[in-house]
């Protein structure tokens, strides 16, 4: 008689169930990981558009801001690329699961020129959630977080831009 040798049935499925819940573990802690690291990327472009906007006032802008005066879109991060002072991912509006948008206001009656930058979820709520937390920043460079839905900013008719809702960011 010979001697069979091997993995019985049993102990196959054994190993499969441990991988299994090994899994079941592992994978919300690796989403939950990437939702973090888009929303670090977010608030990071969020600066960064700050910086730029900041350049191209100083430099090409002849005192105004880039964008335009319409209310958020993308044309301020497109503007920002023609002239090289953004990279072309976060030019094209779009980048780490977030949608980049802007706008900016001309100096006014009002006031002095004024710009402001909004970062949203592509995907804000189920297991595919690209980000929990909208941001956005304005003149005075500080990063505004809150959930999304809860920031907004308005060009107030092209003269003046304000936010409401959010809190200042702290990472």
């Amino acid at each position: 008689m010979r001697k069979e040798q091997g993995f019985s049935l049993i102990e196959l499925l054994i190993v499969v169930v441990i991988i299994g819940i090994i899994a079941a573990i592992a994978i919300p802690n690796l989403i939950a990981s990437r939702r973090a690291a888009n929303e670090g990327s977010a608030a990071a472009a969020i600066r960064t558009y700050h910086g730029a906007q900041a350049t191209y006032q100083a430099t090409l802008g002849s005192g105004s801001f880039a964008g335009s005066s319409a209310g958020l879109d993308v044309q301020a991060f497109t503007d920002l690329t023609a002239v090289g002072l953004i990279d072309g991912v976060l030019g094209s509006g779009s980048k780490s699961g977030y949608t980049f948008t802007g706008a900016q206001v001309p100096q006014n009656a009002a006031g002095p020129a004024q710009f402001a930058g909004f970062a949203t979820p592509a995907t804000p709520t189920g297991i595919t959630a690209t980000g929990t937390r909208d941001f956005a920043v304005l003149l005075d460079g500080v990063v505004y977080d809150g959930n999304p839905g809860t920031i907004t900013i308005s060009t107030n008719g092209g003269t003046n831009i304000t936010r409401t809702g959010g809190t200042p960011f702290n990472p």
